[in-house]
């Protein structure tokens, strides 16, 4: 373990894995590597194509519709037996089609930059693929480097190593190579290097302990694989529809069987009948309906620059009633900037500089050659748009560059002119850095930045204006008093100072030596900028009945002063810091959990915490996380979200991956799958209010003891085909206006709910009735049961063409839509009654469904039907909207 290599001396651990300080030989590095195998993290979401094909059969209704086949095939009904296995096909194909896209789409996000290490071979420094690091080899690391495995540190010249995605412990780690008295947590191991951490800070060289899958990173890749699969809740609601049709079909299809028995009818009829009415009850394109409905809101997410990577989990962003989320680059812009320098008499926002009417004061200047100076950060491509430089450097100092750079400053002149003859870095006891430079007029200067109760101490004087003034007593409480309230706001703030030196000074005094006579220059005000949107888009959740919560690794100020910018609850009882959250026993966390808005200080084992209180509630949660270390709360969560800069682990193990880090992207695909759950209830409410209309129709015909008015090959072509097209447009539906204005929808609530099912009922009992009155007229009339079969063939299937637009909105009247926002379903009914001519009249395809060519009159007895369900269908809409204005009013 990595803990007992910590309390190591050197000597011992290079006795323990067998090396020197000299490293390995060639010959041994390679039998290692045939030993113990490549040094890289398995992934678990690299599925074989097999694997995603055979998910698609998990569906209780792709197992229905099988057996409906199979049933089928066994009575020489060879066409329905395809029609029925042509559906599954349509399903199946669909579903895989898109998974493996969104397999491929991820395996595309991962890095294709092959990552390299330097070792010690043969007593030499060699480049190689870190895939080949092995146990026992020297590796070296520097600035920018990605660790290649775990080692323990064997030198480190001023070693500091970023661990977040490993600890989420976000301040960079100073690293030392002495033993460590005793075991202690991973964050603490500070003479350790870890698998997937980076170097931001100094260089060092250390030993490999571990590779592989035994790094700590792939330990927490390990227990991610093995951890079981949540069924998401529409997978639940699926699975209760299903099994809901099954009961409904395998129980009339009973009961009509013991009536045919206790009636004397043949065997072989009632049996036949049976199989009539489960095939009437069965909607076979409901499987086909629901994937296409999902695929396509994966492709309307993925437009909104986030990847959704399961099928099924499309539809749970819409049941969302609370999303967790990080601020660092979520909600924030994700990098330090410098907002504004405060001199004695200036206060100056740094976004507004350019659109100045006047040039700042000239200690404004100041304040930024001051930073630029004392810093170590470099701007990699200079010549590049202010937008597009990259800078190399801590976060602070980069943002000091970057200002620096915004103001007009050349930062390679300025450097040229000024050249550092010495520097004292900053270090987390002195908490200053102190750089001295070569000066054309003062022969050398010292240039300080550092925390600002340091500098205010020291400080003896102020730059006004470029003139130095004494700094007296009202001066500097005047200064401590802004640095004090600034700091009480969240903000952070760099002190900046600067004192002429003696040109033969070539080394920078020790200690706070280096700080005598001080001339104050101003502030630096530091944060993380809210992202422009954010918070618009924390009032469109808190609209939508959904509950933002922010988590950050940040101070309770810091939390406190973002909550109240971006408009969440920021009061004592809506902010809990880490410590104190790890003292509530479950008891008071769930008592107190509905009150928490913001989480400060928070490590990634209190999201699972999270996470467990709010679902234990009945919610449905949302967690953001980009750490190796955020990957359990991710595969905990409802719907785990990953952001696109994060590590592969946390990709891999979310539902989710965010191609464009911030909040708004998750909105917008919520609202996208509210609108894919709406859609897919309105399909739903379509084909089974078709479907048991067709029921109703056969059972009522039996109970009269009449003929069948329709055979099992035109209820599956009117089921598979006519009603296909339409409910396909259905899924295509643009959203309704007042979408993010309703409540989320229930985890418990099922698709078919107390009022889906009234309105089937209601739907499928009057229209059957409608549809037996169509055939007993024609039948009586004519006496021509052929004839009285296909008008009610065509009643039925035009019909439930018509009726479709009716089905666009369960919240709104028919007339209320624009007919023509959605031409899908205009061309999907229009396809539809296109299909169902040749059958009426094309002699190949009469035989096969048995049917016979209608004349004028026989449509116009088989038109009414349609109208009549629309009327049905609004006047039971008037119905529901009455009381839930009563509700409301109530």
């Amino acid at each position: 373990m990595s803990e007992s290599y910590s309390t190591q001396s050197i000597a011992h651990v290079l006795s323990s894995v067998a090396t020197t300080a000299e490293g390995l030989t060639v010959p041994e590095a390679t039998r290692r590597l045939a030993t113990h195998g490549a040094n890289q993290i398995a992934s678990r979401d690299r599925i074989a194509a097999p694997r995603i094909l055979a998910e698609q059969f998990k569906s209780l209704l792709i197992v229905i519709l099988l057996v409906a086949a199979g049933i089928t095939y066994l009575l020489n009904d060879h066409i329905d037996t395809f029609v029925i296995l042509a559906a599954v096909g349509v399903n199946v194909l669909v579903g895989f089609i898109q998974e493996y896209r969104a397999q491929r789409s991820l395996e595309r996000l991962r890095s294709v930059v092959t990552q390299y290490a330097v070792v010690r071979r043969n007593g030499t420094r060699i480049r190689i693929n870190a895939i080949e690091v092995v146990i026992g080899d020297i590796v070296y690391v520097s600035s920018g480097d990605t660790v290649p495995a775990d080692i323990r540190l064997l030198t480190a010249e001023d070693l500091a190593i970023n661990e977040s995605s490993l600890t989420g412990e976000s301040a960079p780690i100073k690293k030392i190579t002495e033993a460590l008295p005793s075991s202690v947590l991973l964050a603490e191991q500070r003479n350790m290097a870890f698998m997937g951490t980076t170097v931001v800070q100094g260089s060092g060289a250390g030993v490999v302990v571990h590779t592989g899958m035994q790094t700590e990173l792939g330990k927490i890749a390990a227990m991610i694989a093995a951890a079981p699969e949540e069924q998401t809740p529409l997978q639940k609601k699926l699975i209760g529809l299903g099994r809901l049709i099954g009961y409904i079909v395998l129980g009339a299809a009973l009961l009509i069987f013991l009536i045919g028995l206790l009636f004397g009818y043949e065997l072989r009829e009632t049996f036949a009948t049976a199989v009539a009415l489960a095939v009437a009850a069965i909607p076979e394109g409901l499987a086909v309906v629901v994937t296409v409905t999902l695929a396509i809101g994966m492709q309307q997410i993925l437009k909104k620059r986030a990847l959704v990577r399961k099928l099924v989990a499309a539809e749970t962003l819409g049941s969302i009633t609370v999303i967790c989320t990080d601020k660092t680059g979520t909600l924030t812009e994700g990098e330090m900037r410098v907002v504004r320098i405060i001199t004695f008499d200036n206060d100056v926002a740094t976004h507004a500089i350019s659109e100045a009417d006047e040039a700042p004061a000239k200690s404004f200047f100041t304040a930024l050659q001051v930073g630029v100076l004392a810093s170590d950060a470099s701007i990699e491509n200079p010549d590049e748009a202010i937008e597009h430089r990259s800078v190399i450097g801590t976060p602070t100092e980069k943002a000091l560059i970057l200002v620096a750079s915004q103001a007009g400053i050349d930062l390679v002149a300025l450097r040229r002119q000024h050249p550092r003859l010495d520097v004292a870095p900053f270090n987390s006891s002195t908490k200053f850095m102190v750089s001295l430079n070569a000066h054309a007029t003062d022969g050398a200067m010292l240039n300080i930045k550092g925390a600002p109760e340091i500098i205010l101490r020291h400080a003896k004087f102020v730059d006004l204006d470029g003139k130095k003034r004494a700094l007296d007593k009202r001066m500097r409480d005047t200064l401590q008093h802004q640095y004090q309230d600034l700091s009480s706001q969240g903000l952070r703030l760099l002190a900046l100072a600067y004192t002429p030196a003696d040109s033969k000074l070539k080394k920078i005094p020790e200690g706070e030596a280096a700080l005598a006579d001080l001339i104050f220059v101003g502030f630096a005000v530091i944060k993380d900028p809210l992202r422009s949107d954010a918070s618009e888009t924390i009032r469109r959740c808190q609209a939508a009945g959904i509950r933002p919560i922010m988590l950050t690794g940040d101070h309770r100020l810091t939390a406190r002063a973002i909550a109240a910018e971006i408009g969440l609850p920021h009061a004592d009882e809506n902010i809990i810091e880490g410590a104190a959250f790890a003292q509530l026993s479950r008891e008071e966390l769930m008592a107190r959990i509905s009150s928490i808005s913001v989480y400060a200080r928070v490590t990634p084992a209190d999201k699972l915490r999270i996470i467990d209180a709010w679902q234990e509630r009945g919610e449905v949660v949302a967690m953001t996380g980009d750490g190796v270390n955020d990957a359990p709360a991710l595969k905990s969560a409802d719907i785990g979200v990953a952001l696109g800069s994060g590590t592969d682990v946390a990709k891999e193990t979310a539902d989710m991956v965010l191609l464009k880090n911030n909040f708004s992207t998750i909105v917008h695909a919520v609202e996208q799958g509210r609108i894919l759950y709406d859609n897919i209830k309105k399909s739903v409410l379509f084909l089974l209010s078709d479907s048991f209309t067709l029921m109703i129709l056969v059972v009522l015909s039996l109970f009269f003891g009449w003929p069948l008015p329709l055979l099992a090959a035109q209820i599956l072509w009117i089921n598979l085909v006519t009603d296909s097209f339409p409910s396909i447009g259905l899924t295509m539906e643009p959203g309704e206006p007042d979408a993010m204005q309703q409540p989320p929808v229930p985890r418990t609530q099922p698709i078919v709910d107390r009022k889906t099912k009234l309105l089937i009922a209601s739907v499928s009992v009057l229209t059957g009735f409608l549809l037996l009155g169509v055939f007993y007229l024609q039948w009586k009339i004519t006496g021509d049961l052929e004839r009285a079969r296909s008008t009610t063939f065509v009643a039925g299937a035009i019909g439930t063409l018509m009726y479709s637009f009716a089905y666009r909105s369960i919240r709104h009247h028919v007339w209320e839509r624009n007919p023509f926002s959605n031409r899908y379903l205009l061309l999907g009914v229009l396809v539809g009654i296109l299909l169902q001519l040749p059958v009426i009249y094309m002699p190949a395809l009469q035989e096969i469904f048995q049917t016979v060519p209608l004349n004028l009159t026989d449509w116009l007895i088989a038109m009414p039907t349609g109208f009549g369900a629309i009327a049905i269908i609004e006047l039971l809409k008037t119905v529901f909207q009455t009381r839930i204005r009563r509700v409301q009013q109530a």
